[in-house]
């Protein structure tokens, strides 16, 4: 059984978004098609879904700007621009995005005090966003994964797929990265390490 995890094609992500991921926009139509035929037996989505408060903003740390880094829950924290803010615009799906395949839809980082990459953990790990037992529930075995941003929540929501024991997927021309010299450096060759298949759309079999 084959799931497709869609992680947060959402309006501040894409270009004119709070935190707009470059060509972000690309990989829309390819997850469209992606969803467009049989081969998958679960779609679901992740979507940010931040308090206005959120410690991971940093217009919440006076003398701070965007970009730097601080401390949050205790673990290295980078500080971004306000973005996906609860019941805002930003933080809705695009509207370019097909959604009547998605049957469900995690939320994370609610939290105010730790952000959360992954859509099946927070950052420290403290709490389950209830992927992993939604997906093991329908007994999924693998997992395939397209979205923004490459570098960080699709990164994140691979590695944690894989230790949970998906066989997972990482589609490469279905993603978009903030840093994309980090990606290909750093990013890559940390998903081989976990033994995550990174594979192209044109490699999925349509029927």
């Amino acid at each position: 059984m084959k799931a497709l995890i869609i992680i947060d094609i959402q309006n501040d992500f894409l270009p004119g978004g709070a935190l707009a991921v470059n060509k972000g926009d690309e990989v829309i139509p390819v997850i469209n098609k992606l969803q467009g035929n049989d081969y998958f037996d679960l779609i679901a989505a992740t979507q940010d879904w931040h308090p206005q408060n959120h410690g991971s903003f940093a217009s919440n740390h006076p003398g701070k700007k965007q970009f730097d880094k601080t401390l949050l829950g205790g673990l290295e924290q980078i500080l971004w621009p306000d973005h996906c803010v609860q019941e805002t615009s930003g933080a809705e799906f695009s509207a370019k995005l097909d959604t009547k395949k998605i049957e469900a839809i995690f939320r994370k980082g609610m939290d105010p005090d730790i952000d959360s990459y992954s859509g099946f953990f927070d950052n420290g790990k403290r709490k389950e966003t209830g992927l992993a037992a939604f997906l093991k529930g329908r007994n999924i075995k693998e997992v395939f994964l397209a979205g923004l941003a490459g570098d960080f929540c699709v990164y994140f929501s691979a590695l944690d797929s894989a230790d949970y024991g998906f066989k997972t997927y990482f589609i490469e021309d279905a993603v978009r990265s903030i840093d994309i010299s980090n990606f290909e450096k750093t990013v890559k060759k940390n998903l081989i390490d976990k033994n995550i298949s990174i594979i192209s759309s044109t490699d999925i079999s349509f029927r």
